[in-house]
């Protein structure tokens, strides 16, 4: 049964064509006037409207035109009495279903409703399906992405257009447990809402569902964004006014796939980590050394502050896995990756460069600030008695070379290449010594870096 608008001025066709439809099992409310027409739209939804193109204070295109206008769900069906073209070309032109010439037999009035009712009903369902389709998409996408920037971007953008929310903010679970604010749409990020959910925060994550209303807000939302039983972030939602039927479903949805997103990226971050880690010492490896000196040269150029390089390499290392064995040598690395770990700060990078070579970036640290770090770790390495648990107490001193930016060189291969310069300077001596880029310094032969240097 469809509700149906009835518009004719003339009481016999109201009463002809009201009986018509009432029999075809439609609700019918019939008027008499386009005024009459708009005022009962305005109280209540209608499927269809059936109206006369001749009215007494103004005509059916007028009816047709305000209900396209302001209730575009409704489909429009004119009826008149001219049996011309024009009026009906104009009729279709501006969004009528069908236009039906005096008289109309109640067969062609019932076939014709329910033409435009189905065509309605398709449309809707159209409508719906790629409204499905958008969000099963994007819900891929979120969960597909392995970037955090361009996954909360995404998810700032999914959930602003498919929820309508007047507000939204992201908060994504770190490595420590806690939840931490990623951005907001709709509202400052400093600003009061942030204020709040931080100090919310402190008693725990908000639960899912709604809350307390706030300040400008008549419905506030919480989806958390779960997977594996384990909350890895949560959105919440601010509407000025009430929530559009779609959002609650759109948000749970893309909230799902916001928690498996997150988790593949903490997975992915995971392997990553392990392709730039020393498998033997757990320290970062040569490629990734590559990557963070790029990265420092940049930013040293862009913020115009030194930074330093540190080449080491041990003395003699060779005879140690002569005499004990490449297990006890491997050990000795391993102790070694400690001390020097000990002696630099928490934001210095330490790599294995290979065999028994390391490199040290020692940030916003100038040559005489590296001469110091340098020293520290000779002194420390020497003084130390490797493997003592284990019985052996071996001892072994290192050589290191040091290079600064923008000092020795200007760019991360010619830095490395000065400290490593620098290192080979003291091999060739005395050893258990540090030396500092200069010019003239001879090349390391190629053929001295490998898993097992003296």
């Amino acid at each position: 049964m469809a509700r149906i608008l009835l518009v004719d001025d003339e009481k016999v066709a109201r009463a002809l064509y009201g009986d018509y439809l009432t029999g075809g099992g439609h609700e019918v409310t019939a008027v008499n006037s386009a005024n009459a027409a708009k005022d009962a739209l305005a109280q209540r939804p209608f499927d269809a409207v059936v109206t006369d193109l001749i009215l007494p204070d103004s005509d059916g295109m007028e009816v047709l035109r305000h209900t396209k206008e302001n209730h575009p769900g409704t489909e429009v069906l004119v009826i008149t009495a001219l049996d011309k073209v024009d009026p009906a070309v104009r009729a279709i032109k501006s969004g009528a279903a069908e236009y039906l010439v005096k008289p109309v037999a109640p067969e062609a009035l019932l076939h014709a409703l329910s033409r435009a009712l189905t065509g309605r009903q398709l449309l809707r369902e159209n409508a719906s399906l790629r409204q499905y389709v958008s969000l099963l998409e994007t819900g891929q996408r979120i969960a597909t992405t392995l970037e955090r920037d361009r996954l909360i971007q995404t998810t700032m953008v999914a959930f602003s257009q498919l929820t309508e929310a007047s507000a939204m903010l992201l908060y994504i679970r770190e490595p420590n447990g806690q939840f931490s604010f990623q951005a907001s749409h709709g509202a400052d990020d400093d600003g009061p809402l942030r204020e709040f959910f931080d100090k919310r925060l402190k008693s725990g994550a908000p639960d899912a569902g709604g809350m307390e209303s706030l300040p400008g807000y008549e419905n506030a939302l919480v989806f958390p964004a779960e997977d594996s039983d384990l909350t890895w972030g949560f959105v919440v939602l601010l509407f000025k006014g009430p929530v559009p039927p779609q959002a609650a479903p759109a948000a749970i949805y893309l909230a799902r796939h916001l928690g498996l997103g997150l988790r593949n990226l903490g997975r992915f971050a995971e392997v990553e980590d392990l392709v730039y880690l020393d498998d033997l010492t757990h320290l970062f490896n040569f490629r990734y050394l590559q990557l963070i000196l790029d990265r420092e040269v940049k930013a040293a150029q862009q913020l115009n502050r030194p930074f330093s390089v540190l080449f080491l390499d041990l003395d003699y290392f060779k005879s140690v896995n002569d005499t004990h064995g490449h297990l006890i040598g491997s050990k000795l690395l391993v102790e070694t990756s400690r001390i020097i770990k000990g002696c630099v700060r928490d934001d210095d990078v330490v790599c294995r460069y290979g065999g028994d070579e390391y490199v040290i970036l020692l940030r916003s640290t100038d040559a005489g600030g590296a001469l110091k770090v340098a020293e520290r770790i000779r002194r420390t390495v020497e003084q130390h008695h490797f493997l003592a648990r284990e019985g052996f107490s071996l001892t072994i001193t290192t050589c290191i070379g040091v290079a600064s930016f923008p000092e020795h060189a200007a760019t991360m291969q010619d830095l490395l290449d000065m400290a490593d310069r620098a290192m080979y300077r003291g091999k060739k001596g005395s050893r258990n010594v540090i030396y500092i880029a200069a010019k003239g310094l001879e090349a390391t032969p190629a053929a001295r870096h490998s898993t097992t240097t003296n």
